[in-house]
């Protein structure tokens, strides 16, 4: 009978004690400070980028008004920056209303300011010019949500429609004729849009009237303006 010869058992290396760091790391407030860390530089980073960027947006913004502006207002007609001379009105029908003047030789010839309205697909933004004689020197949309291809007529860029105001004001365009001619008005409106170019005739109608109730408080900032 052949004899089973017998291997001790291999000797257990003893572990190493976890170290006072590795025993905080396993603990809940390592990791929600962790986190907490981790989410502060993530802001901080969002912050220093904001604030390197966010001069030359506000530079840019500034410069893309301009040139809008200028569309509506032809440089010929002022010597003076509309952008820096504007002021606020409040208005009863409009609210707080930003004003853009241009002046020549200190005399008020021209405003510029914007004026909203629901559209179709949400609310159209415009940049109205009005001569001192209350006619209109140009329109323009800032910006809107109308369906592409059908309602987006009234940007310059798609269309000469949004051009049919120039020239016209409350003198010249008796009140019944603020529409569009499916409401019995002189406007054009868009084969199956009709909501979009009753919004842009709605805002440059209370643009016209907004001068009329404003015209002593613009007066009165031409008198401020002049030394």
């Amino acid at each position: 009978m052949s004899e089973t010869s017998l291997t001790p058992p291999s000797e257990v290396t003893p572990q190493p004690s976890p170290s006072l760091f590795e025993r905080w790391r396993a603990r809940i407030e390592y990791q929600g400070l962790s986190l907490a860390i981790v989410c502060a530089l993530v802001a901080l980073l969002l912050l220093v980028g904001d604030q390197l960027t966010s001069s030359q947006i506000a530079a840019q913004q500034l410069e893309d008004r301009l040139v809008v502006l200028r569309q509506v207002l032809p440089q010929r007609l002022y010597d003076n920056n509309p952008l820096s001379d504007a002021f606020s009105l409040q208005d009863a029908e409009l609210g707080a209303v930003e004003v853009y003047p241009a002046r020549k030789d200190g005399r008020l010839v021209a405003v510029a300011f914007q004026v909203s309205n629901i559209g179709y697909g949400g609310p159209i933004q415009h940049l109205i010019a009005l001569d001192a004689e209350g006619r209109i020197l140009g329109v323009r949309v800032l910006s809107h949500k109308e369906t592409p291809g059908l309602a987006d007529k009234i940007e310059v860029s798609r269309s000469d429609w949004i051009k049919a105001f120039d020239g016209l004001s409350l003198a010249n365009t008796p009140l019944a004729k603020w529409k569009v001619k499916k409401d019995g008005g002189q406007f054009d409106q868009f084969a199956g849009a009709t909501i979009t170019p009753r919004a842009v005739v709605k805002s440059v109608l209370q643009a016209l009237q907004f001068q009329v109730r404003q015209a002593e408080r613009l007066s009165a900032q031409q008198q401020e303006a002049q030394p």
